[in-house]
């Protein structure tokens, strides 16, 4: 690495992780507890549609989250158990409370202030994160949000996915790129930080379109608009609409061409990234980041049980730990490229 400040700044990762930026901050690991607010989405309720996003399962990108009828305290409680096997002994630790279920401000203000209130004032809790949509930030919940951002950080994680209209017409986002762009504005007048989310490997989109949904997320957090991002892998799970268009069209094909213009009109079939394919195109990405941006994610776990493809994404360590390899192999790191 030819900056070697940047290296030691980041614990000898090549990118700004969220667990090197948390310990910088509080001075410890915390562990994120999946949390269900028994919430659902306006894409899934009638409100925008009634069919979700093509991605998205039964449980709402919240398939590991805990038990929607139990108390927020009391859900706190079992997700405490779920992460206990990767504590050491008497360690002391602290944690992310984590709405993530279909979308967390989707409800009346009154009960998400009763939810929210009691998972950050639990002494164990250190953040707030609360997965939403754009198109679910009303003034009032927005005043909520910054009342309980005085008593601890919030975090908004906000489903972009893609800048591209034709793509997101495709997966059903349900709004357009101004209405994200309205939301993260607001978040910033009132102090709480945005993590954004991107999935990689979109049915039409080629490499560089995803590269200009990096630069376009670099750009927002050059200005402090955004805090962190998450790069999702694509996965293709059973009772989705993608899984139908998978199953129907099983032979796929590599999907090559410097605009989405160029795809439109074609046939759409579902192509699924090889290992080394996506490992590339996130070195790619993070080489196109500014390195102050905190990188919350750089894969995912689909359910092993509804999980078509891609089947290797399972191996979360084998993910990693040949993405690091690579890249020092590459002497990469988060900025190389960035403009």
């Amino acid at each position: 690495m030819q900056n070697i400040n940047m290296k030691q700044m980041w614990d000898d990762k090549r990118y700004h992780s969220l667990d090197y930026e948390l310990k910088k901050t509080f001075g410890m690991k915390l562990y994120k507890l999946s949390l269900n607010g028994g919430m659902s989405c306006p894409n899934r309720d009638g409100t925008i549609d009634t069919t979700g996003c093509i991605f998205c399962s039964q449980g709402g990108s919240g398939d590991f989250s805990t038990d929607s009828n139990l108390s927020v305290t009391e859900q706190i409680k079992d997700a405490k158990k779920l992460v206990a096997n990767k504590l050491k002994s008497k360690e002391h630790v602290k944690y992310i409370a984590y709405f993530q279920a279909y979308t967390n401000t989707h409800a009346p203000v009154s009960y998400l202030k009763r939810i929210f209130t009691e998972a950050i004032v639990h002494p164990d809790i250190a953040i707030l994160s609360i997965a939403t949509r754009p198109d679910c930030l009303g003034d009032d919940i927005l005043s909520l949000l910054k009342d309980l951002n005085s008593k601890k950080p919030v975090w908004i994680e906000l489903g972009l996915q893609t800048i591209h209209e034709n793509t997101a017409l495709f997966i059903r986002r349900g709004y357009e790129l101004p209405i994200f762009e309205k939301a993260v504005i607001a978040l910033h007048n009132i102090g709480i930080d945005v993590i954004v989310h991107t999935i990689l490997g979109l049915p039409k989109e080629s490499k560089n379109d995803m590269l200009k949904t990096m630069r376009y997320i670099g750009g927002l957090s050059d200005k402090g608009y955004v805090q962190g991002i998450k790069l999702q892998l694509l996965h293709i799970l059973k009772g989705t609409e993608l899984g139908r268009l998978y199953e129907e069209d099983k032979q796929g094909h590599v999907i090559s061409g410097d605009s989405l213009s160029s795809l439109k009109n074609k046939p759409i079939n579902i192509d699924v990234l090889s290992m080394e394919d996506y490992i590339d195109l996130v070195i790619a990405c993070l080489e196109r980041l500014p390195k102050e941006l905190v990188i919350h994610r750089l894969t995912g776990d689909g359910p092993k049980d509804i999980l078509l493809a891609p089947l290797w994404s399972s191996n979360k360590r084998l993910v990693l730990n040949t993405l690091h390899h690579t890249m020092k192999k590459a002497d990469s790191w988060q900025g190389k490229l960035y403009t």
